[in-house]
């Protein structure tokens, strides 16, 4: 995770989770229904849901739910306004699970 961190996003160290939009880019009328891909650390994920006292696939379906809100478009980096929203948005999909 690493790695594709610091190759992709220019960020250093790890990371939970990293989302890959195709839909946007270069090259997104190749494939313009596949909506992207989501790069989960399930050590990561393992170790948040332990801290968190939740179990591991419930980490990891929050990652999932968070890697493709990032892959619509949703963004909690840029501004407060926007974090809320997003966090808002994973809490009503993840009841939806």
């Amino acid at each position: 995770m690493a790695e594709l961190n610091k190759k992709y996003l220019d960020r250093p160290g790890p990371t939970n989770v990293i989302a890959f939009p195709m839909r946007e880019g270069p090259f997104c009328d190749i494939t313009p229904n596949l909506l992207g891909d989501v790069v989960i650390s399930l050590d990561t994920a393992t170790r948040e849901g332990q801290d968190a006292g939740i179990t591991t696939v419930a980490r990891f379906d929050q990652l999932l739910v968070h890697g493709i809100l990032h892959l619509f478009g949703f963004d909690h980096e840029t501004t407060a306004e926007e974090a809320e929203t997003m966090r808002i948005k994973e809490k009503e999909l993840l009841n939806l699970l």
